[in-house]
């Protein structure tokens, strides 16, 4: 355990903790084993961050919503174990819509990044610099967004998604897919990224047959969706893809 003794902690810290400089941890905070909290940074609760959890210097994690709304109420933030959050990042607690903001595990938020309250995260999710989560969006697990990306409230974007930096995402972005563009697009299927999380050739063709059938072949998208889901032989991966499109309720980046 390492406090800088010019640190504010109000709250226990377990062995393996580093606490730098000027940093402030107020008392609702519960901090996990291997934790480490850089210069000027301010953590504030009701938080839980897990274990290996690394915040960067000025990153301000845990604070109030940004909502008008926000009466005080009680809501909580999660961060997953092993997530990195760097330098001048800035992450709410959820509001009384859900409660909590939740990130998973083994995330990567870089500089200047803002994750708004009621954001669910999936495992493995990189938000490059400067990406603006507003509230209520969800991001699957194994996805990565790139830098100076803004992501219009309640929009979802699937698991295994590369979206571009640069672009405006105001739809929901189906799983598996590349975008990119103004107005954004879906380009192809993200084959890189998926070859990478061991996507075998099987389960991209049968992503590759249902790319093709949902958005680039006549038809409305959702009696397209419906029909797959109707038919055997598409693979789980087809059938999460055409279930996600019939989900969607602010539209679909297609």
């Amino acid at each position: 355990m390492t406090v800088h003794p010019a640190a504010l902690v109000e709250t226990d810290v377990p062995e393996d903790v580093e606490i730098g400089p000027f940093a402030v941890v107020t008392a609702e905070v519960t901090l996990s084993p291997g934790c480490s909290i850089g210069a000027h940074a301010y953590v504030d609760g009701p938080t839980v961050l897990g274990e290996g959890v690394s915040i960067g210097p000025a990153a301000v994690v845990g604070t109030d919503p940004q909502d008008l709304k926000y009466a005080g109420e009680r809501t909580h933030l999660q961060v997953g174990a092993g997530t990195v959050i760097r330098e001048f990042a800035n992450i709410n607690r959820g509001t009384t819509a859900s409660g909590r903001t939740e990130i998973g595990e083994g995330c990567l938020i870089m500089a200047y990044a803002h994750v708004a309250h009621d954001c669910r995260i999936g495992d493995g999710v990189i938000l490059a610099n400067c990406v603006q989560l507003a509230g209520h969006v969800e991001i699957g697990d194994h996805t990565t967004i790139g830098g100076v990306v803004p992501v219009h409230q309640f929009v979802r974007i699937g698991s295994h998604v590369m979206v571009g930096g640069g672009f405006r995402v105001v739809k929901d972005v189906p799983p598996f897919m590349l975008a990119g563009g103004c107005p954004l697009r879906l380009a192809s299927l993200n084959n890189i990224g998926l070859r990478r999380r061991g996507f075998d050739a099987e389960r991209l063709e049968n992503l590759r047959r249902a790319f093709h059938l949902l958005f680039r072949e006549d038809g409305v998208i959702s009696e397209k969706a419906g029909a797959l889901l109707a038919e055997d032989g598409w693979g789980p991966d087809a059938r999460h893809l055409a279930e996600f499109v019939m989900e969607s309720r602010r539209g679909l980046v297609t």
